[in-house]
């Protein structure tokens, strides 16, 4: 690299982290996720304010070629793996089997309707999404399914937290679906990332699909059962936390490396082995607490803020398509979740506010849908649509839930 070009990206970190965090101190103070102080601060760093006041400015400070840019790019993406290896740590698969009926029932109808509906529409009426190529609306339409069944483990998991209702039998329950839900439609949507070509061209869809379920599996119980040998061993011999935390995001960086190679895209490796970190005995609520705050504060800001910087949330802001995603959103993930959870014993009010807390969308739809855009699967449009609606989902939520659960709220035990 250039001295320029050193100087330039250095200049980026720095305006991208101290932005990205006064903007969620912002939304902290507002009752808000930070991710919608950081999306904010995105925009207004980006197109749609900054480069549209000072055109050359921006083009100086994020140019779209160049050395700075390749590895603020690299950046971006280690960012992505990283978010999702902490979204992973919050799956306990203990609780899942513990509420094995009701996380079923839930988990099964708050993913099969909102996918169907999310499907059926775009696959029907693809130039209402202004997407015409006939030979990928197959493919559109399963991404929109996928993108309509995932839910935002971490998002739900503090709304909880703030209620103080995550470790209630209500909680659990919610916990424990998302994390079905998030499993399964991440699955959905790499094969989604496969059947485009963007994986290993040398291996067939059903080889790369076979592998995929093959990795899954082994890190979920031998992969899982060796973390549980090594973490004593770490935890005793290493300096502390600093041991924990090299092993940890080294270990992150390999089974997203694996996933990538075999033809499924490295975030979903870097889930599944925080899946099989988080379910370890071993791992500490202390470890997870300092991985969560190395990530979230310093990775999460810059994956949050670019996503912003090279789209114009303005010219790409189209109203119906924001309408009819909002509506796919809200209406599949509520009556899903909340008629299984209906049919899993709870009553009629904490069914409804079940399905609130699972609509809740968050970092899990921008990431998808970032990939999606950078694969040609989606315009900036439905894009625009999609972090709209996830920040709609986020702070939504937790309003409509605590309507819900007034009585519940007031005495969490109960």
């Amino acid at each position: 690299m250039k001295h320029v070009e050193i100087f330039n990206l250095l200049i980026q970190l720095c305006i991208l982290l101290i932005f990205g965090r006064f903007m969620a101190e912002i939304a902290r103070r507002l009752n808000l996720p930070p991710l919608v102080g950081e999306i904010v601060a995105g925009i207004l760093l980006g197109q749609t304010v900054f480069g549209m006041i000072s055109p050359d400015s921006f083009n100086w400070l994020f140019p779209n070629e160049g050395e700075s840019a390749l590895i603020l790019d690299g950046f971006v993406h280690v960012s992505v793996v990283l978010l999702l290896f902490i979204a992973g740590l919050e799956v306990e698969l203990s609780i899942v089997i513990q509420q094995r009926k009701q996380a079923f029932y839930t988990s099964f109808f708050g993913l099969i309707l909102p996918f169907f509906l999310g499907f059926l529409i775009p696959y029907i009426f693809p130039l209402t999404f202004d997407f015409g190529d006939q030979e990928k609306t197959l493919l559109f339409a399963i991404f929109m399914g996928a993108s309509m069944s995932i839910t935002a483990l971490p998002v739900i998991a503090r709304i909880l937290m703030d209620m103080n209702l995550l470790r209630t039998k209500f909680g659990m329950l919610i916990i424990s679906s998302a994390m079905i839900n998030d499993l399964i439609g991440w699955l959905i949507f790499t094969v989604v990332l496969s059947m485009m070509g963007q994986g290993n061209g040398h291996m067939s869809l059903w080889q790369t699909i076979a592998l995929t379920l093959g990795f899954s599996i082994f890190m979920l119980t031998l992969g899982k059962g060796l973390i549980n040998k090594i973490l004593p061993w770490i935890n005793t011999n290493l300096a502390w936390p600093g041991g924990v935390i090299t092993i940890t995001i080294a270990l992150c960086f390999l089974g997203a490396a694996i996933t990538e190679r075999i033809g499924i895209h490295a975030i979903f490796g870097a889930f599944i082995v925080g899946v099989a970190f988080g379910d370890s005995e071993h791992f500490s609520d202390k470890a997870k607490e300092i991985v969560h705050q190395f990530i979230n504060n310093i990775f999460s800001p810059l994956f949050f803020v670019s996503i912003g910087l090279h789209v114009n949330f303005i010219q790409n802001f189209n109203p119906s398509v924001v309408l009819i995603i909002l509506i796919l959103a809200f209406s599949g993930k509520i009556l899903g979740a909340g008629l299984g959870s209906y049919f899993g014993g709870f009553t009629k009010r904490e069914s409804i506010a079940i399905g609130f807390g699972m609509n809740a969308r968050g970092a899990m739809e921008i990431i998808l849908g970032l990939i999606a855009l950078n694969v040609g699967l989606i315009n900036e449009e439905v894009f625009v649509a999609l972090v709209i609606m996830a920040l709609i989902t986020s702070i939504t939520s937790g309003p409509l839930m605590k309507f819900f659960l007034k009585e519940k709220v007031a005495n969490p035990k109960q």
